[in-house]
């Protein structure tokens, strides 16, 4: 079990409770397929950004280093994975992802705001569960990866969140951000209990 250095609070307005990582831990390689799996959509998110918005100032040098990290966390993952016996398995439907996405405004001027804000929820959250997870875990391998990665996901929330910002002024960004942290908290907790990194806890 590793002891951190407190750091600046998540935005987050639901936490989630020790007990969850203390039983998510229970089930490492189904945990690590899907954490695999996050790597590798996160770094598609950052492509995705890149490649539709490039014209914006700065946006293709940060995403495509986001979208180099994620690979890079992929691979390790995935290297800590398949020592344990298992592979990279077609991942089931996410429901957390799949809601957060639901309110995306696609086709509108807000479309970017939107995939912005998604993508630094995303990843505050991933901050926060490989928190949990690094001081539940017994297994130092599972306890360097996951507070190891703390950092970097907390500065791809802080990226994203800070392109929204700049992109459409800071009041329209953190009133939109306001929203989809209340939305969020009202849905995580009500999603049920699974062995992957975004699971409620119904259930538990």
């Amino acid at each position: 079990m590793t002891t951190r250095t407190p750091l600046e609070p998540l935005p987050l307005r639901w936490m989630t409770p020790a007990n969850w990582a203390e039983r998510v831990l229970e089930a490492p390689v189904p945990l690590l397929v899907d954490h695999a799996h996050l790597e590798r959509k996160a770094a598609t998110a950052a492509l995705f950004v890149m490649s539709h918005w490039s014209d914006r100032e700065g946006i293709v040098e940060r995403m495509s280093a986001i979208a180099r990290e994620e690979l890079e966390h992929l691979a390790l993952v995935h290297r800590i994975l398949v020592s344990r016996g298992g592979s990279l398995e077609p991942q089931q439907i996410n429901p957390y992802v799949q809601g957060l996405q639901s309110s995306v405004r696609k086709g509108t001027h807000f479309h970017l705001l939107d995939r912005l804000l998604v993508a630094s929820l995303i990843e505050a959250r991933s901050c926060e569960r490989f928190e949990r997870l690094a001081d539940a875990a017994d297994d130092p391998e599972l306890a360097e990866l996951y507070g190891g990665l703390c950092a970097s996901e907390r500065g791809h929330h802080k990226t994203f969140l800070n392109f929204a910002r700049r992109e459409y002024g800071a009041e329209v960004a953190d009133a939109r951000w306001s929203e989809m942290l209340d939305d969020e908290a009202a849905m995580l907790p009500a999603l049920p209990f699974a062995p992957t990194l975004h699971s409620g806890v119904a259930g538990l």
